[in-house]
């Protein structure tokens, strides 16, 4: 891949009866104090990040990665990697980080943190949030970006995560009208909550893409892309594909190799209407008026990946192999996805223990079970307990390191970052850690901005002097 590429990841708490404290809202709050103050797994911030970023709400770990609050849910961001390997190995890191607070509190199954995006009970959306390096002089034409709001929007068929039910968008604008429709099961559990394909304030107004500029790095030679579209996913494999492939879209986009005719009439509603269709036909209508299956958009952008990066290295001819894989199995031999595609995954699992117990999709049973697919615990997660193909397996397996939630990628500045939140939690002195810099005593700076640049030697030589 070689792109800088990073997640951030929301989770859902669930506590039951016998919990300490049953209530909910609390258990983030001492899971993340417990992270830092009793497993040491980083350095707390010490100053206001933000109005709503107070002192101690957060702060950087010794992977390089961050663990904070927003709005009530613990938050985890994976360390800048260059690697689609590392991208998924450090997004699994933030959970075992996560379960080893719980499992060292003594509430495991008791207190339970959900990796998904949606709260069937109150219709509240928390997100995955991806993060992309991009060279700064990318051309966002027209044309180049209709083909990436296509690519992003018919992504789902092999990235989401799955969902029972609905929900109706907010947005402070505009009002969604009432609708009859029914759906039982879709393919995305963000879907139903993007209400514009390109903006910037997102708290309310969610969109496909975020469209704010703060590279976090040098802004004369990059820029950083923030999409919100995609779902979390328990499964590595799908995790691969959806960063993987994603970086594929975004090097030809910098190429200018991106065709300029599929630009979709409404990104934003075909978003929708291909989650929603239980026909699995996935059809969108083009600003031509022509239409246009998710897979036909996915197999044309997928040729034209394998006609100018074939051979790039091992990782994207693996990746490549895979896309290739999951499209061709999609319509032809769904079950073997099972294990490597979430809503294949999740949609099997619902569909047998209705049978087996003469449910329909209205039972609320289903809902807790949606939930239950999510868990991070290996003991309790039902995604931890299907076997899937060799191929999706072997990957499973490759990146579930152990190791990876106090090590750091080796060749970006999150190594030089986690050398300093290591040094910075032996001293005495007040500290300021960011993403693109440190700081002693607010005083002395050291600039961070290249994050290719490990900066081993310049934090070292920092921390002595100052």
């Amino acid at each position: 891949m070689d792109r800088v590429a990073g997640i951030e990841t929301e989770y859902g708490c669930l506590t039951s009866a016998e919990a300490p404290q049953p209530n909910g809202d609390a258990w983030p709050v001492r899971v993340k104090n417990h992270l830092f103050r009793k497993l040491r797994a980083g350095a707390l911030d010490l100053h206001y990040r933000d109005y709503e970023e107070p002192p101690g709400n957060g702060g950087f770990l010794l992977n390089g990665g961050r663990v904070y609050l927003d709005m009530g849910h613990i938050e985890y961001a994976s360390p800048e990697c260059r690697q689609l390997h590392d991208v998924v190995a450090y997004d699994l890191a933030g959970d075992q980080l996560l379960q080893s607070a719980l499992d060292s509190l003594g509430v495991e199954g008791r207190v339970s943190f959900i990796k998904n995006n949606v709260d069937h009970h109150t219709g509240a959306t928390f997100g995955c949030h991806e993060n992309y390096l991009m060279k700064r002089e990318a051309q966002f034409t027209p044309g180049a970006l209709g083909s990436l709001l296509a690519f992003l929007a018919t992504r789902q068929i092999f990235t989401g995560a799955g969902r029972v039910g609905q929900a109706n968008p907010l947005a402070f604008d505009f009002e969604v009208p009432a609708s009859d429709e029914t759906v039982d099961f879709q393919l995305s559990q963000r879907a139903d909550h993007i209400v514009n394909d390109i903006y910037q304030w997102v708290q309310f107004n969610r969109a496909i893409i975020n469209a704010r500029d703060e590279p976090l790095a040098d802004y004369r030679k990059y820029r950083r892309l923030h999409l919100l579209i995609g779902d979390s996913n328990m499964s590595p494999f799908a995790n691969a594909l959806k960063i993987g492939t994603t970086a594929c879209i975004l090097t030809l986009l910098e190429a200018g190799l991106l065709p300029n005719d599929l630009t979709l009439e409404d990104a934003v509603e075909a978003t929708r209407s291909i989650s929603r269709d239980p026909t699995q036909r996935w059809l969108a209508t083009l600003e031509t008026g022509l239409t246009i299956s998710a897979l036909d958009v996915q197999w044309r952008l997928h040729a034209l990946a394998s006609k100018y990066l074939a051979g790039c290295d091992d990782e994207t001819d693996w990746l490549l192999e895979s896309w290739r894989y999951t499209l061709d199995a999609l319509p032809h031999k769904p079950e073997a996805l099972i294990g490597g595609v979430d809503w294949i995954s999740k949609k099997w699992l619902l569909e047998s223990f209705m049978a087996a117990e003469n449910l329909t999709w209205d039972d609320p049973w289903l809902q807790s079970l949606d939930l239950e697919y999510h868990n991070i615990d290996p003991a309790r997660g039902l995604f931890f307990g299907l076997e899937p193909a060799k191929r999706i397996g072997e990957w499973n397996h490759l990146v579930s390191r152990k190791d990876l939630t106090r090590t750091p990628p080796p060749d970006t500045r999150a190594s030089g970052r986690a050398r300093a939140v290591e040094l910075f939690r032996k001293g005495s002195r007040p500290y300021v850690i960011n993403w693109d810099s440190i700081a002693v005593e607010s005083r002395e700076f050291l600039v961070m901005d290249d994050p290719f640049h490990t900066y081993l030697d310049e934090v070292k030589e920092f921390v002595r002097r100052s």
